[in-house]
């Protein structure tokens, strides 16, 4: 049986939205319009935001399910935003950063090919109508391990 989640964002002021999630977790959202100043990101930032998180943790799952000693991973994600409407994101880059000794690039190249085809659902809604590339580097020794 398919589980429900919830959301709800409510009008602040001008573009700004204040929602919660049905796990009780808040968020600020806007859309600054010309203005300096946001109340928080916006829709598209977080739609990479949730990427990132997403492909991280099962990147972090799989790496230490491979016995992989990773003491960080950093993933960053970009994306080229279409001028017309709608502007959605036409191509997303994501770049995982690890950190540790000694892991085996062929183990974070096979955590990367499952997180996509198969465990990150925020991966697998966005890749049938945006391109999505993605890389990884590996650097020295982290300060914690995962």
């Amino acid at each position: 049986m398919p589980t429900q989640l919830e959301a709800t964002m409510v009008l602040q002021n001008g573009m700004h939205f204040r929602g919660s999630a049905g796990s009780g977790h808040a968020i600020s959202t806007d859309y600054p319009m010309g203005s300096p100043t946001s109340a928080g990101s916006t829709p598209l930032e977080l739609l990479l935001m949730s990427l990132a998180a997403c492909s991280g943790g099962s990147m972090a799952v799989l790496l230490r399910k491979a016995k992989q000693q990773v003491g960080g991973i950093e993933v960053r994600a970009t994306g080229k935003r279409r001028d017309e409407h709608p502007t959605c994101l036409t191509d997303i880059s994501l770049e995982f950063v690890l950190r540790g000794e000694r892991i085996d690039p062929s183990a974070v190249q096979q955590a990367m090919t499952l997180s996509e085809q198969h465990l990150c659902p925020v991966w697998a809604m966005l890749k049938g109508s945006t391109r999505i590339e993605a890389s990884f580097r590996i650097e020295g020794a982290g300060a914690h391990a995962m």
